[in-house]
């Protein structure tokens, strides 16, 4: 398939959803910063601006990228190092420093969505960290009357002990006793559990086995049946794994944010081409924007976040350095949200 028509492709497929800027409810980026040649805070905002996308996920503070977001009308889930836990747990102090120094001088100029206490962390040596973080924050949050921003955390598909099919899917023996406590405080607060899911793992760890399509959210049929629940793409079922695993430990009401998706354009031959990165995630933008749930929640709206901005290349080498939607000098990969300019 050549550029152009890919191209031509993807702007008839975002007319048909009626695609414009106001309309892609829920969808965000995630702004990584491994990259030495990157370009600087206020440039990348604007290129967020002109790509309509109105949600970034930041995984640690910066004060060069929160001054570029003042009055920028982008909303922003903002990430505390994983590093960073343990003396937060520990003490109120190094939490009311990080909450005067990143959040205080610009709540009345960002939109903070969420806080989140760590990255894939269950399970590990610091998951034990992630419920008093939380439980401090949220003491500093109900004191400055501050309802509007949730305190959450970020978990990886490792905390399943079983996903599949999803109504069989469990925390891990590893996990349970630390998500149980997590999902409880996010239950009492209502707020989401922030995931990272990469169908793309999934089909490349067995290609064989798994339905390019149904990876990709371009079957037509159901792929999997699961009791009375019908899937044809496999992100949903993974957001469902997380519901039944969720509903299992006692906290069916927890909302899933899908916190990282995407599909790398290089590192690992045929399974990641420019065409198959494009088709993935503008149909998990189109995904995110119809507002719908899934089998198992059909109410249930799914916020998510494309991973990533930008290519890095401090990461990995690999796939892990081309999951970018634009090129460090913000040419674009391949063309996914609307272009306004």
């Amino acid at each position: 398939m050549t550029m152009m028509l890919l191209i031509a492709q993807i702007a008839l497929a975002l007319c048909a959803l009626g695609a414009k800027a106001d309309t892609l409810v829920g969808v965000g980026v995630n702004y990584g910063r491994l990259g030495d040649n990157l370009p600087p805070p206020s440039q990348v905002v604007k290129l967020f601006q002109g790509n309509a996308i109105t949600k970034m996920r930041l995984f640690d503070p910066d004060i060069a990228v929160l001054d570029a977001l003042k009055n920028n009308n982008i909303t922003l889930t903002l990430g505390i190092r994983n590093e960073d836990l343990p003396a937060m747990a520990a003490a109120m102090e190094p939490v009311n420093t990080w909450f005067k120094t990143y959040v205080e001088p610009y709540l009345n100029d960002i939109v903070f969505e969420h806080i989140v206490a760590g990255n894939e962390l269950v399970p590990g040596d610091l998951a034990n960290y992630i419920l008093p973080v939380m439980q401090n924050f949220q003491t500093l949050l109900d004191a400055r009357n501050l309802k509007s921003i949730s305190m959450t955390t970020c978990v990886a598909t490792s905390v399943l002990g079983n996903s599949f099919p999803p109504s069989q899917s469990v925390f891990s023996d590893q996990s349970k006793k630390v998500m149980t406590g997590i999902l409880g405080f996010l239950a009492t607060q209502e707020n989401p559990l922030l995931v990272n899911l990469y169908p793309y793992f999934a089909y490349a760890s067995d290609p064989k086995n798994i339905r390019l399509d149904y990876a990709q959210f371009n079957a037509t049929d159901i792929v999997v049946q699961d009791g009375s629940f019908g899937y044809s793409n496999l992100l949903d079922a993974m957001i469902d794994s997380f519901h039944w695993a969720m509903e299992n430990v006692g906290f069916a009401d927890v909302k899933v944010v899908v916190s990282e998706s995407g599909w790398p354009s290089d590192g690992n031959g045929n399974l990641t081409t420019v065409s198959l990165a494009a088709t993935y995630n503008q149909n998990f933008v189109r995904r995110i924007a119809s507002e719908r749930g899934t089998p198992k929640k059909p109410n249930s709206f799914i916020e998510g976040f494309v991973f990533a901005m930008f290519n890095e290349n401090r990461k990995a080498a690999g796939v892990e350095q081309h999951f970018g939607l634009f090129y460090p000098d913000m040419t674009p990969v391949y063309p996914v949200f609307p272009l306004l300019h």
